[in-house]
C-alpha cells in the first residue's frame, strides 16, 4: 500500500504531471511520469513537504467511465497496491506518478494490475527518465 505522505493531493501536481510527464499506455490504464525538481520548493511551486518524505508520490485518476463509486473505489484499491508492490521500479525516488485508470481496470485483479503497472514502469521510455550517475535528484539539495 501507499501511505498517505506518498500521495499527490494538489491539483496543481495531477496537472504539471499529466501536462509535462512521460506517458506510457497499458491496457487497462495509463501512466504519467515526472520527475521532481533538485531544488525545494522548484519553480513550478512544487510543496516544500516532498523533500523531507522522500518519494516517488502517486496520484490516481479514476474516473465515472470506469463504474460506479463501490467499483471506483475498489480499482483505486487495487491500483494503489500494485503500486505498493512496483514502487521500486520507479526511474527515480523523487518521481510523481499518476496513473489515470480506463474501463477495463474494473475487471482486473490486483496481480494483474501489478504486472501491467511492471510492465509499463520497465517500459524503454520510463528508463530513459533515469537521472544519469552523478546528477543530484532532488532529495536533501537546496534544503
Amino acid at each position: 500500500m501507499t501511505a498517505s505522505s506518498h500521495r499527490i493531493s494538489r491539483g496543481s501536481d495531477f496537472s504539471r504531471t499529466l501536462k509535462s510527464g512521460a506517458r506510457v499506455n497499458a491496457r487497462d490504464f495509463v501512466v504519467h511520469l515526472a520527475p521532481v525538481g533538485p531544488q525545494w520548493p522548484d519553480p513550478t511551486g512544487l510543496r516544500r513537504d516532498v523533500a523531507m518524505t522522500g518519494g516517488p508520490w502517486l496520484g490516481l485518476v479514476v474516473s465515472k467511465s470506469v463504474g460506479n463509486a463501490v467499483v471506483r473505489h475498489a480499482v483505486a484499491r487495487r491500483l494503489r497496491a500494485a503500486f505498493g508492490a512496483t514502487r521500486h521500479l520507479c526511474p527515480a525516488v523523487e518521481t510523481y506518478v499518476v496513473i489515470r485508470a480506463r474501463r477495463g481496470a474494473a475487471d482486473r485483479t490486483s496481480e494483474e494490475l501489478a504486472d501491467q503497472l511492471r510492465s509499463a514502469l520497465t517500459s524503454r521510455r520510463v528508463v530513459e527518465m533515469a537521472p544519469t550517475a552523478g546528477t543530484p535528484t532532488g532529495a536533501g539539495v537546496g534544503r
